[in-house]
Parts: structure tokens; C-alpha cells; sequence
């Protein structure tokens, strides 16, 4: 009986609310050049990049609570293809621009730059960084406004931090 009820509540628990890697997350193939071009031929803005590590508590916060968020999941699929990016994944991978690594986590060090998970990273559908942030959003809020500071294209006047403060003077 033990078995049925958690088998119940286990299916139940599975179909009452979609995993956040299936609804945020686009499934990744490896080739950035070729994700660029379905982000471009989609009319999106661009390709969200989210560099992460299996052992990062500061990623798992993010997906478990932040990323999860539907208004946040209709938000970033409105406006970007968006995928995970192990910086430790030993797949060969291609960049934006047709450059191809043995590895991951070689074009995550040396292209960039990113040791300490999680980094967050918005490109344009030409490849080129919209925007950068280091570290776990504290907020649902603040994670959405780094999303509107680069589709306002204010990421091209002022530093994340300068609009954050100009936001919560309004």
C-alpha cells in the first residue's frame, strides 16, 4: 500500500507542475552559431546563456525558485532561446562565430571567462554580449529586471547596477 500511495504521489507530483529545465531552458545541441540563427529566425532578440555547474548551490537556487516563475518562463521564451551550460561539460561545442572547442568547459574558461557559476550571459543573435551578470539574482524582480534593461537596450548607456538604482527611484 506504501508503495502504491508513493507511486501516487509521485506521478501526481509530476504532472501537476512542468520541471523548470523543461519549460525555461531550450534543449542545446552544442552549436551556438545554429542556436543564434533559430533565435534570429524566431524573431527573438537573442540567446541567454546560463553557465552552470552540477555542484552550484547558487544555480540550483536559481532554477528552483527564480526560473520556475511562470511569468518569468513567459518572459525570457517571449524574447530569448535560453540554455544551460555545463562549464564543466567535456562535449566539443561551437561558438556564435563557427569557433569550435574540445570542450565546454574549455570554451567557458577561455572565451568567457567564467570559473564561478552561476554566469549569466545575453547575446544578440549575432554573438555579440548584451549583457553579464555574476552571480544568483536575490529576486524574481531583479532577475526580470536585468531582462528588461537589456530588451530596453539600456545596456547600451549604463552598467546593470546604475539602472538598478534609477528603477528603485521611481
Amino acid at each position: 500500500m506504501k508503495v502504491f500511495a508513493l507511486s501516487l504521489v509521485f506521478l501526481l507530483g509530476g504532472l501537476s507542475a512542468p520541471s523548470w529545465a523543461a519549460e525555461f531552458f531550450d534543449q542545446s545541441f552544442g552549436n551556438f552559431e545554429e542556436e543564434a540563427a533559430m533565435a534570429r529566425d524566431e524573431g527573438k532578440l537573442g540567446v541567454f546563456v546560463f553557465f552552470e555547474m552540477d555542484d552550484c548551490p547558487f544555480c540550483h537556487r536559481m532554477k528552483e525558485t527564480i526560473l520556475i516563475e511562470p511569468d518569468v518562463v513567459e518572459y525570457f521564451n517571449q524574447h530569448f532561446k535560453a540554455y544551460r551550460f555545463d562549464i564543466e561539460g567535456a562535449s566539443p561545442v561551437v561558438d556564435f562565430d563557427g569557433t569550435e572547442f574540445a570542450s565546454g568547459q574549455e570554451m567557458a574558461e577561455k572565451k568567457y571567462r567564467v570559473r564561478a557559476t552561476p554566469v549569466m550571459i545575453m547575446f544578440d543573435n549575432d554573438g555579440k554580449v548584451m549583457a553579464r551578470y555574476t552571480g544568483p539574482t536575490t529576486t524574481k524582480e531583479e532577475f526580470l529586471m536585468w531582462g528588461e534593461f537589456v530588451i530596453s537596450g539600456e545596456y547600451k548607456n549604463m552598467p546593470f547596477t546604475r539602472y538598478k538604482r534609477a528603477q528603485a527611484q521611481k
